[in-house]
């Protein structure tokens, strides 16, 4: 018998704010309908998804990489640490622990890569819409990061990132370059370090 646990990220692509992943490993007793991945999903059917993942699944977790993590160690490296973090976050609890008396646990990640974890793990591309686990994981890496954007949206309002979480839009550009870069963006990102004078 085998438990799968999801894991998957979100926010590889956008010029500020950290970048997310979460693991999910669902109860197979309490079946979640309507998982899929994240970006096919409306905000409100994300959020309503979240809910159900957080109450029905047997284990879940979620963890992020900083914008320093990011700029110091690049996006990929970010978001392995990030997957590990969420995968280590729930391995040791209690629930997990109890199920796999008499099961194995398998890791499997949206994607082409596998983060550094001690579990046997498998990268599936396109996973976010073939594997139920990591459908639910991909909706609560993507609802924790636009939370913390809304977040960065009260701290920074002249960035606007309520409206566009940090993507590289001609809004969020237009004001990145009339403001200046702010301490959530990733220098590192090249439309970000073109606007840093000597970086």
């Amino acid at each position: 018998m085998q438990l799968i646990c999801g894991v998957d990220e979100a926010g590889r692509g956008p010029l500020a704010g950290a970048v997310y992943a979460a693991a999910v490993i669902l109860d197979p007793a309490k079946p979640i309908h309507g998982l899929a991945d994240s970006k096919k999903l409306s905000e409100k059917k994300r959020d309503a998804l979240a809910l159900e993942i957080k109450t029905h699944a047997l284990a879940w977790g979620v963890a992020h990489s900083t914008v320093e993590e990011i700029d110091a160690i690049n996006i990929l490296q970010a978001s392995l640490l990030a997957m590990q973090r969420a995968i280590e976050s729930i391995q040791n609890s209690q629930a997990v622990q109890a199920s796999l008396t008499n099961m194995q646990l398998l890791v499997q990640v949206d994607g082409n890569k596998c983060p550094k974890i001690s579990l046997p793990c498998e990268a599936i591309v396109k996973g976010d819409s073939k594997v139920q686990a990591i459908s639910a994981a991909s909706i609560l890496a993507k609802t924790a990061r636009d939370a913390a954007l809304y977040e960065l949206d009260q701290q920074y309002p002249m960035y606007g990132f309520a409206q566009h979480k940090g993507y590289p839009t001609a809004a969020h550009m237009a004001l990145l370059r009339q403001h200046g870069v702010s301490p959530v963006h990733r220098r590192s990102y090249a439309p970000v370090r073109a606007l840093i004078p000597n970086y």
